[in-house]
């Protein structure tokens, strides 16, 4: 009996395995966006005027690998769709491509990241020469301990000019409510005075390359081209307010100048711009 209690050892400790430490970042993420930019004049008087209406949808999830870095794999599929003057330009444009990346991630926020979004970029007709892989890298250190962070980054496409392209810029916490996040190509200016509201000054510049179809303009015959990429783009400067205080969900609106819009056909050494035009925007992310 004393020796049968004294090889079980301690009536009352159970030995049991180490706690899993919580994994603070979401896994699963959706994104929808739709954003309008109210019609304005191209450059060129013959071409009239024209908007624009952009949605997106994505679908993202996080796979751990180890501690804070994850595997990303998602989808995402956006649209433009241009009213106005019939001068021949494409009437709307579209890409349906995957996500592919690795992370490091704290608290929701990558710190480092590595995206291809292979896919295809196309006006009406999916081809094979509409399939493109564009990605992006960036990278996240501190400058000053908690204060202020640089940001180095670069994004890259087969289709798009110049194929390689530098970002970046610096990250200032000011303090606990404001935080300059000076990045391009999309800065801000961000205060949050408490975790369900967010106040944001920011610019944009977004650029896209899509396969197109026919263009045939009836008053520029140098417009006249038959599976051209375009470089499309938009950049804008605004305000935004994103509201976080139903779990999981951020509502997000908000409004500005659309400064310009552009479809730029490198290739042909064609650009036919418009002239600022105010924009409004609503979205929403999930996360869980």
């Amino acid at each position: 009996m004393g020796v049968a209690s004294v090889m079980a050892g301690p009536a009352n400790i159970e030995l049991q395995p180490s706690p899993t430490p919580a994994d603070e970042n979401s896994h699963d993420l959706f994104y929808y966006e739709t954003t309008y930019t109210f019609s304005s004049d191209f450059k060129e008087s013959k071409l009239g005027n024209g908007d624009s209406l952009y949605n997106d949808f994505t679908y993202d999830h996080r796979f751990l690998i180890t501690g804070k870095w994850y595997f990303r794999a998602g989808v995402e599929y956006e649209r433009y769709d241009f009213g106005g003057t019939d001068n021949g330009l494409p009437d709307h444009l579209q890409a349906a491509s995957a996500h592919l990346a690795l992370e490091y991630v704290v608290k929701d926020f990558p710190g480092v990241s590595i995206e291809l979004d292979p896919g295809v970029y196309f006006q009406d007709n999916v081809s094979s020469d509409a399939f493109d892989i564009p990605g992006k890298a960036f990278v996240t250190f501190p400058l000053k301990k908690d204060k202020i962070f640089a940001v180095v980054a670069l994004g890259w496409g087969i289709y798009q000019d110049p194929p390689v392209a530098p970002g970046g810029g610096i990250i200032w916490l000011i303090n606990d409510k404001l935080r300059l996040q000076g990045v391009f190509p999309k800065p801000a200016l961000i205060y949050q005075p408490n975790d369900d509201w967010e106040f944001r000054i920011l610019g944009e510049l977004n650029f896209t390359s899509f396969r197109t179809d026919d263009v045939v303009s009836p008053t520029q015959h140098k417009l006249d081209l038959h599976n051209a990429i375009v470089q499309y783009s938009e950049d804008r400067a605004g305000v935004q307010v994103g509201y976080s205080g139903i779990k999981h969900l951020k509502l997000i609106a908000g409004a500005g100048v659309t400064v310009e819009r552009n479809f730029d056909f490198f290739r042909a050494s064609q650009s036919k711009r418009t002239d600022p035009a105010p924009y409004v925007r609503v979205a929403a992310e999930l996360k869980f």
